[in-house]
């Protein structure tokens, strides 16, 4: 319980932005499943931070996993590669969560379907590791981020879709994202 209850706070300070709340309750969920004596739950808890890392659009890999994966369950590993932007076999895929699943089925069409707002950036960060995120999937990820209040995939999501823009040549688009920045990395404060 304290473990989930850490994990928890660690998953919400780490999508709002808040590094130090963010390290402090990793490390005290990491020592109550170490009180355990159990790799693959430790291994699950990896997962869910690899998971958050993900949504933020931080760089791919699950450094802390992998010493972990062979006392891992079968799907957890399968969900360790798919977070790495892996190619998955059929029976791998099969072994996702149902969310990642239909993403995996029908790309980026089943995104907005996808209910869970983790899982969905999840699957969006996925489909743009591979290649196969539209502009529609960026818009989709900033929307999701915004209305959970999560800055740190926010700014990640609104960041990808300005330089887009700004390649694309639209400058008015491009204005309006380094618009939303700015007022996301500045909390509210007025600029002077």
């Amino acid at each position: 319980m304290n473990a989930q209850g850490a994990a928890q706070k660690a998953l919400e300070a780490q999508l709002s932005g808040n590094t130090r709340v963010e390290r402090l309750e990793w490390d005290r969920a990491r020592a109550e499943v170490a009180r355990t004596g159990r790799p693959d739950l430790m291994a699950r808890l990896e997962l869910m931070r690899c998971a958050a890392q993900a949504a933020s659009l931080e760089p791919p890999g699950c450094e802390r996993f992998e010493p972990l994966r062979a006392d891992a369950a079968t799907g957890e590993r399968a969900y360790a590669d798919y977070l790495a932007g892996r190619p998955l076999a059929p029976e791998q895929a099969a072994l996702l969560p149902q969310a990642q699943r239909k993403v995996v089925a029908a790309g980026g069409a089943a995104l907005p379907s996808v209910e869970d707002p983790l899982s969905r950036l999840v699957a969006a960060s996925v489909l743009l590791q591979s290649g196969r995120a539209t502009p529609e999937v960026l818009a989709v990820a900033a929307e999701t981020a915004s209305a959970q209040g999560w800055r740190r995939p926010l700014i990640a999501w609104l960041t990808l879709q300005a330089r887009r823009a700004e390649s694309a040549g639209d400058a008015q688009a491009a204005a309006t994202l380094r618009r939303r920045l700015d007022l996301v990395e500045q909390g509210g404060a007025p600029s002077r």
